[in-house]
């Protein structure tokens, strides 16, 4: 038979079968067993060319270095998308910077640190997005089919807790190296609002003021109106301390560097350290850390969120994130608008601050706290507008109360929780509008009543203001160090104008 195999008997005796042909002492394969051994030929074939392929490293794709203006490097030779990182090499070490713009074949990049050495045509080489070749069995990404895939992934999971990281998930505390193997992208896929489970738990913040006069709910976002040296700080470190949620998670973005270590040793402590996650990226660090730092302070809280955790996000501030996204808008072109400040500023803030909030029925919450500057204490500042629009209630500190040594100097005038209505009953809730209206009266008064041109009885809602005003300021007043819990603040509350 044409082309068929002579082979011996004592060779093939094991793979003969009933379609084998004999002719003497030789043995003819016939054609379906011929077929499958050089089927079986061909799979070991090539499974042996799949693994001397893998072991080889794959092309390198490159662009380099064109133009240094200001913190802004432009590079050709690449095409990335905006968001995903690459890596500038110099001759002793290397940049790391993130594709922030683009024009023509041009590659506007944001490095994350000092722009120092760099050099005229340095290589710039993209960097795979952590986490997403690195995570094996059910947690490896075998698809980037968003955006948000292709770009920086940076660690989550329990093993941050306790833990100072910078903006890119390093660790500033000496305590070693990261041992999680999860990670999560830093812009994730937005919530369907229908999705979202309402808001209608009260949560202990602690503070007499808030939890009786401003209840914050479960899942609420709430603004911290404040400006400097009016006692910001330690009404967030109080928070901290005594809020019931099962995660804390801090992100101290472009404050002073001084404050940080301050925040977490004095005001945060270890009791509240050791439940909590702290995202540092001082004011030294360039704009885009500022900005990674808040988004990796959110994915953090998201990613507890999403294991049915109660998580407390407290970031300080929100107009720093603001100020990195302007500087970097302004560098690749961006023409200011309100006040200097760009429109994709105003664009970046609801993206941010919309992650936060409860997830889907059942599940897990995030319950915001975003301090928010005044400059010069000017609550119209744009920053300032644009976050009181799209947040759940604001809690304005107020100078004068400060200056008096009222603290938490909460301007209880000036502050409102938008969901309050939907926490408490409505017995309680209209005996708030009543405290707001007497302390509102009394205040407008005040300086009539401290001359002695105020005759008693001439205004029945001012003397009770200047009966009841002693009670309602003690009330107001909290120590640090001192825990107001939620139902304890409600008693004391019913007890200002009790008979």
């Amino acid at each position: 038979m044409a082309g068929a195999i002579k082979m011996e008997t004592d060779t093939i005796l094991p793979a003969l079968n009933d379609e084998t042909t004999f002719d003497g002492n030789a043995r003819t394969l016939s054609p379906p067993l011929l077929s499958s051994i050089h089927a079986k030929h061909w799979r070991d074939c090539l499974s042996d060319n799949r693994e001397s392929v893998a072991q080889v490293k794959p092309l390198l794709v490159s662009g380099h270095l064109t133009r240094v203006t200001g913190l802004v490097m432009e590079a050709v030779g690449l095409k990335l998308p905006v968001g995903s990182t690459c890596v500038v090499e110099l001759p002793h070490s290397q940049v790391e910077a993130e594709v922030v713009g683009f024009s023509g074949e041009k590659l506007f990049l944001m490095p994350e640190n000092d722009v120092q050495g760099l050099m005229p045509g340095a290589r710039v080489v993209p960097q795979e997005a952590k986490g997403l070749a690195a995570l094996g069995g059910k947690n490896r990404i075998r698809k980037k089919r968003r955006a948000a895939d292709r770009t920086r992934h940076l660690p989550v999971g329990k093993m941050l807790l306790g833990r100072v990281l910078d903006g890119a998930g390093r660790p500033l505390d000496q305590l070693g190296p990261l041992t999680e193997d999860a990670s999560a992208p830093l812009q994730s896929r937005p919530i369907n609002p229908l999705d979202r489970s309402p808001i209608k738990e009260p949560l202990d913040v602690g503070v007499r003021a808030i939890n009786s006069l401003l209840t914050v709910g479960r899942g609420q976002r709430m603004g911290l109106f404040a400006g400097s040296g009016v006692g910001k700080s330690v009404l967030l470190g109080m928070m901290a301390r005594y809020t019931s949620a099962d995660i804390i998670v801090v992100g101290l973005i472009g404050e002073r560097g001084r404050e940080v270590r301050e925040f977490i040793t004095e005001i945060l402590g270890p009791e509240g350290l050791a439940r909590s996650v702290v995202v540092a990226a001082p004011a030294d660090t360039s704009p885009l850390m500022r900005m990674q730092g808040a988004a990796y302070a959110t994915s953090i809280a998201e990613y507890f969120r999403d294991q049915g955790k109660d998580v407390l996000l407290i970031m300080d501030s929100l107009t720093r994130f603001a100020m990195a996204q302007r500087e970097i808008a302004l560098a690749i072109g961006e023409p200011p608008a309100t006040k200097g400040y760009p429109p994709s500023v105003f664009a970046r803030l609801p993206q941010l601050v919309e992650r936060a909030g409860n997830g889907s029925e059942g599940g897990g919450s995030i319950t915001a706290f975003y301090t928010v500057l005044t400059e010069g204490d000017d609550q119209q500042d744009p920053i300032a507008d644009s976050a009181r629009a799209i947040l759940d209630g604001h809690i304005v500190l107020s100078r004068r109360l400060a200056e008096q040594g009222h603290y938490p100097a909460i301007d209880i005038e000036a502050s409102i929780s938008r969901a309050m209505n939907h926490l408490v009953p409505e017995e309680h809730f209209n005996s708030v509008n009543h405290f707001k209206h007497v302390y509102a009266h009394y205040q407008r008064n005040h300086d009539l009543i401290s001359v002695g041109a105020y005759v008693n009885g001439s205004d029945p809602l001012l003397d009770l203001g200047i009966a009841l005003y002693p009670k309602m300021e003690a009330f107001l007043k909290q120590g640090m160090f001192e825990c107001a819990n939620y139902a304890g603040s409600i008693e004391a509350f019913g007890h200002i104008f009790a008979k």
